[in-house]
Order: structure tokens, then C-alpha cells, then sequence
């Protein structure tokens, strides 16, 4: 006799459907969560934008200024 179980191992990690995708079988109806819709985040991701995007402009700004100071003298 044969001592292989062919069911997958209970490593914690509920079945979701797809492996490896976290995508549960059959998707979600009409693209809605069970849990209903998301909050719009979308002025925390603007604001999250402008955060990194503000001195990382100006680090390019600094950048770019004292590059030519430097190659032009």
C-alpha cells in the first residue's frame, strides 16, 4: 500500500483558487469584494505622491544646478 497522500500539505495558507495569485476561484462578483467596496484612497495617494515627489524634484534641481557649476565653472 501506498503511504502518499495526494492532498497539498496545510502549511497555514488558505486555498484561495489560483496558486501562487491570491486570486479566490470563480473572482469576485461583478468586481466587488464580499467585503464590499475599498475606501478611495485617492487623496492619500496623492498626498503620498507630493511627499516623495517634492524633495526628490528639488534633490534633481540641486542636482542638475550644481552639475553645471561644476562642469562649467
Amino acid at each position: 500500500m501506498s503511504t502518499s497522500d495526494s492532498s497539498p500539505p496545510d502549511d497555514g495558507v488558505p486555498d484561495n483558487g489560483v496558486p501562487g495569485l491570491g486570486v479566490p476561484a470563480g473572482g469576485t462578483a461583478g468586481g466587488v469584494p464580499a467585503d464590499g467596496p475599498a475606501p478611495d484612497r485617492r487623496a492619500l495617494i496623492a498626498f503620498a505622491w507630493v511627499w516623495v515627489g517634492a524633495p526628490l524634484a528639488y534633490g534633481l534641481y540641486e542636482l542638475v544646478r550644481k552639475a553645471t557649476q561644476l562642469f562649467t565653472g
